[in-house]
């Protein structure tokens, strides 16, 4: 990078973070989060005993009600000890410790470890309540409810069964439905996988409306919050981390209020405008547990995405110490053809939804844009080439490389991947 000089900038990655040399007029997008609550605990008392819409919790819960809360899986960091810690302040003394069900919910991905439960949840809530893994593939564990709109609608049956539903979450730009948390954390959340495939058709996320930060007019949120009002949930508590994954700011109440409440504050914080597209965009998939595996790290790239030139490269740095993974079409799928334009026509022109495809769709498209180089630890150079990916053992010299091609190369790093959604005007 003669000429132009270097800065090093530290980028998320795996536990950690890497140092990497870039350009030193390089643009560098960080999101603008608030400070982290004095007193997350406080916080969130707060936030479910003055919601942003309906009753508070507290007018809710009655004696011998069955309750279910619904939990984000290890795919993402949301403080769930807290949370449910807050929550079983307004339990305590009314509802009995055995009549309350934790649902993690995993949408497809793969049930928990018991490793995975303890640091998710913490020993309390492990201690105290029943935790279930969601299995959308079990069809005993499921109830039908008919459709909704176009889609086929089962549920998880204890969710169903349940006297007080309540929902948790942390809010966040999602790659094709809009933000994340909310009414996600019934479907797809806790879906049957002919919803979740329904929810995920090729039609819905080719859709240029099923894209970050857009929820109203969203073919894939539009239908799933039309699943969340159709089955009701009582209460909903959300929050909005930083990169610390510490609380900043919490949200309860009506589902639906309190989600559009929660996405406005977090697009403030999470999107930022830039002046043009970028050469090079460097990008991350926000650190564990979110770059855990290649099919999450297809986020990190759609981010980049977002902002990259036409031809132009894209450099993710995802640890991917889970592999592609292992469970999951997403590898088989990816094998299934010989490039990631043929993939996209393989799957456009498929009457059938496969599980996982929507990640390999979105993978074609950002690849139909830009070139993707990838420095993932957890995979062999084998593996990513299978992935029609480019595999990097360094960043630093994977930029350097670029913009030695051309030394004119304008370039743009997402040091949190994700957590920031860069955007043209």
């Amino acid at each position: 990078m003669t000429g132009r000089g270097t800065r090093s900038i530290a980028i998320a990655y795996g536990s950690g973070s890497l140092d990497i040399d870039v350009p030193a007029d390089a643009t560098v997008v960080l999101p603008r989060h608030r400070s982290p609550a004095a007193d997350p605990l406080g916080a969130l008392r707060a936030a479910i005993n003055a919601p942003v819409a309906g009753p508070p919790l507290r007018e809710l819960v009655r004696p011998g009600q069955r309750v279910a809360i619904s939990v984000c899986d290890i795919t993402r960091p949301q403080p769930r000890a807290l949370q449910l810690a807050a929550l079983a302040e307004m339990l305590d003394g009314v509802v009995r410790d055995e009549d309350v069900v934790v649902l993690i919910a995993t949408g497809t991905h793969r049930a928990s470890t018991e490793r995975e439960r303890l640091e998710m949840l913490g020993p309390d809530v492990l201690a105290r309540w029943r935790v279930v893994d969601h299995d959308a593939r079990d069809e005993a564990s499921l109830e039908d409810l008919g459709m909704v709109g176009d889609v086929p609608l089962s549920l998880n049956r204890e969710w169903v069964a349940a006297d007080l539903r309540i929902t948790t979450g942390f809010v966040e730009p999602h790659f094709f439905a809009g933000f994340s948390g909310g009414p996600k954390m019934v479907a797809p959340g806790l879906a049957g996988l002919d919803t979740v495939l329904a929810l995920h058709n090729a039609a819905r996320i080719g859709d240029p409306r099923a894209t970050w930060g857009v929820t109203v007019g969203n073919p894939v949120h539009d239908a799933i919050r039309a699943i969340a009002a159709a089955v009701r949930v009582d209460f909903a508590l959300d929050v909005l981390i930083d990169d610390r994954h510490r609380i900043t700011r919490a949200f309860g109440g009506e589902v639906l209020a309190m989600h559009a409440a929660a996405a406005a504050a977090a697009r403030d914080e999470a999107m930022q405008p830039v002046e043009r597209p970028f050469d090079v965009v460097v990008t991350t998939n926000s650190g564990y547990p979110l770059d855990q595996n290649l099919y999450q790290a297809v986020k990190g790239m759609s981010a980049a995405a977002t902002v990259v030139a036409e031809g132009g490269t894209i450099v993710c740095a995802a640890e991917c110490r889970d592999g592609l993974p292992d469970h999951g079409l997403y590898a088989a799928l990816l094998g299934s053809a010989d490039s990631p334009a043929a993939l996209m026509a393989q799957i456009i022109a498929s009457p059938k939804t496969q599980p996982d495809q929507w990640q390999v769709q979105v993978q074609a498209r950002v690849q139909a844009k830009a070139r993707v180089l990838l420095r993932a630890d957890g995979l062999s150079d084998a593996q990513v080439r299978a992935a029609h990916l480019e595999p990097t053992p360094d960043v630093s010299q994977a930029v350097a490389a670029l913009v030695a091609a051309n030394p004119e190369a304008s370039v743009c790093v997402l040091p949190q991947g994700p957590q920031t959604i860069p955007y043209l005007p």
